[in-house]
């Protein structure tokens, strides 16, 4: 069992305390008497991975700290706080989110539109993370497929995320539907983006070897009703590169994780 503790010395940029989460007035839950804490980490950011069966509730996680979900009960913090329309944060899903009928200059400004920066400056802004995406020379173009490939728009996503909030970013298995080269750019892509902003990112995914290779620390959620059960430190370098999985320290860390999954799935 995991037992999250805080102290006055903690500065926590996100925080889920006491969460239930019923859909029939409370005559069964899906989560119950869940708490995560993950602490802020200035100048150093985090890669937060929550993994656990379909149907534990680990995309519902994400939307109550996207501000797209209230719990029955609990309460969920961003930096202290009680999330509000205000302090909302973006999230990549799994399924193409652009809006298909704008372009991706415009897909990426979308935020700063609605928080009323002028129209120059949110191009200049959202050009400078078009490019860091890998996408320059593709600003113009509608933000749809076939325009754009599955990776293409994922990076859209992303970009939109980062200039909304570039402390915290939400991924709901983002590459789920990508081929598996796709992926693994995609992959080293949030990696590069993770080492330039250092945000808090929270990442959704079944894949054990991706959980890995991207987490600094692995949530694993057990199921009816779901809270968190086990976590594992990824005790690896920060700057990682592919060749790291064919490292003993990281089929070790990939074994433990798979060993625990298998538990949870059997009741254990």
């Amino acid at each position: 069992m995991v037992e999250f503790q805080d102290t006055s010395a903690q500065e926590n940029i996100i925080e889920l305390r006491g969460i239930d989460q019923s859909y029939d007035g409370g005559k069964s839950y899906i989560i119950k008497g869940l708490d995560l804490l993950i602490e802020d980490k200035p100048m150093q950011g985090q890669f937060v991975v929550i993994m656990g069966m379909s149907g534990c509730g680990k995309s519902t996680l994400l939307r109550y700290i996207a501000g797209l979900q209230k719990p029955t009960n609990g309460e969920v913090f961003i930096k202290g706080k009680p999330i509000t329309s205000d302090t909302r944060v973006s999230m990549v899903f799994q399924r193409y989110s652009s809006l298909p009928w704008m372009s991706v200059l415009d897909n990426v400004g979308l935020a700063l539109r609605y928080q009323g920066v002028s129209k120059k400056e949110r191009d200049e802004r959202s050009m400078e993370m078009i490019k860091l995406v890998g996408l320059e020379g593709h600003e113009k173009k509608y933000a749809q497929y076939p325009n754009l490939s599955g990776g293409q728009l994922q990076r859209v996503a992303i970009a939109r995320s980062l200039i909304a909030n570039p402390e915290i970013l939400l991924m709901d298995e983002p590459f789920g539907a990508l081929d598996i080269k796709t992926r693994l750019q995609m992959q080293d892509l949030l990696i590069e983006i993770w080492e330039k902003f250092k945000p808090t990112v929270v990442f959704v995914t079944h894949d054990i070897q991706e959980a890995v290779y991207l987490g600094d620390d692995i949530y694993i959620m057990d199921y009816a009703p779901s809270k968190i059960k086990e976590h594992v430190y990824v005790d690896l370098p920060f700057n990682r590169s592919r060749l790291i999985k064919r490292e003993t320290k990281f089929l070790q860390i990939e074994n433990q994780v798979e060993d625990l999954m298998m538990q949870i799935s059997a009741g254990g």
